[in-house]
């Protein structure tokens, strides 16, 4: 199986943190920016950022296995059954629920993030006052660099 139809994120963003797969957020978006870059697709989006190697790093993965999987062509599905097969960690339900959780409201937590968080912040759109965790960031940041206006 070959891969079919990868996201093209030069003309949309990848889903966002906050959608879950097998429980885990960051997965999904991870997913698609894996297939996007295996196809060239990928644009300014990075496959293995940091937030996709807490992921990584969470079940015990690599991320070259995982990107060659994508490659292959196999749906969200069959990747979530070859992750819980091939992880080297096997979070429990509440585990997956926790680790999650916590990266739904995790917020800058040191100096350099902080200043960084409140840059970009400031540049897309500084009004919002409602922004204060990364997946918010993220979640403004694509949406603007697709033409939304804050």
């Amino acid at each position: 199986m070959a891969l079919k139809n990868p996201p093209d994120l030069t003309q949309r963003p990848p889903r966002s943190p906050r959608v879950r797969l097998g429980g885990y957020v960051v997965l999904p978006r991870m997913l698609d920016k894996g297939r996007a870059t295996v196809a060239g697709k990928h644009g300014e989006y990075h496959y293995n950022c940091p937030l996709d190697q807490r992921f990584l790093e969470f079940v015990g993965i690599s991320a070259e296995p995982l990107k060659k999987q994508l490659a292959a062509g196999k749906s969200d599905t069959e990747i979530l059954a070859w992750i819980q097969k091939n992880a080297k960690h096997h979070p429990t339900e509440a585990e997956v629920i926790a680790w999650s959780a916590y990266h739904e409201h995790r917020a800058p937590s040191d100096t350099d993030s902080r200043e960084f968080f409140q840059e970009t912040h400031a540049k897309i759109a500084p009004k919002r006052g409602d922004i204060s965790t990364w997946f918010d960031l993220l979640d403004l940041d694509d949406y603007v660099t697709f033409g939304g206006q804050a």
